[in-house]
């Protein structure tokens, strides 16, 4: 499959992709995004409105600028503990409905050794139940390793606010210069879940909250304008 003759097709809901389409192969061996479904005929649907995107070597998604995150299998989320049910914690990830996470859903969790998780802690996993018919069901272990990977709860004095979900894939992007760049001058960390939800770790609350700020405004820029914006603010 050449994926590269896709990439940056606009595409409206109803838009129909065969495995004769676009050099497409085997329909089934591609692994589908937000806004792609596929029908029993394995041909995929086009969903909602936007720019077809691309990821080598099999990824395909709908990129768009829609405000309320549609939780997809797969995707790396932050969200926040509200209640706990039985052995399951409610997690607000931005979506129409809460995920739900098991409490044995963590690196070395047991019956014994169960996770210290409190109302309002912020968690980061990954979606491994997706279905319009069923609540989200989230995870922090990588189901690849079986590890966590990074997921779990944050911890620490950071702070936590909402992009739009197209800023957030542009930050997760290769292509997108503003995160290498700045690392490569100031001291911080970031989690980034394709939610909108972005977790920033700084030395200070003032260099959180410039950090958070130019994220923001970065949204339509360039790398050219990004990098202008970064020699402005901190180079």
């Amino acid at each position: 499959m050449t994926g590269n003759l896709l990439d940056g097709k606009i595409v409206v809901p109803g838009d129909v992709f065969s495995a004769a389409d676009e050099n497409f192969k085997l329909v089934n061996k591609i692994k589908l995004g937000p806004g792609l479904t596929t029908n029993q005929a394995q041909k995929i649907i086009v969903c909602k409105s936007g720019t077809l995107r691309y990821k080598s070597p099999d990824t395909l998604w709908v990129d768009c600028h829609q405000q309320r995150y549609i939780p997809s299998k797969g995707e790396n989320v932050i969200g926040v503990i509200t209640s706990r049910q039985g052995d399951f914690y409610k997690v607000d990830i931005g979506a129409s409905d809460q995920a739900v996470l098991n409490c044995m859903s963590f690196e070395g969790a047991s019956k014994r050794n169960r996770p210290n998780v409190s109302n309002g802690d912020v968690v980061f996993g990954q979606l491994i139940v997706a279905n319009k018919d069923v609540e989200p069901e989230l995870s922090c272990i990588d189901p690849s390793s079986g590890k966590a990977n990074g997921m779990g709860i944050l911890s620490g004095d950071g702070i936590l606010f909402t992009i739009s979900l197209n800023l957030g894939r542009k930050l997760l992007s290769p292509d997108c210069v503003l995160l290498p760049e700045l690392g490569s001058h100031v001291s911080f960390e970031i989690i980034i879940g394709l939610n909108g939800k972005v977790a920033l770790f700084c030395k200070s609350a003032q260099q959180s909250v410039c950090i958070m700020n130019l994220i923001k405004a970065t949204e339509y820029m360039s790398n050219t304008d990004i990098m202008k914006a970064l020699n402005k603010q901190f180079f």
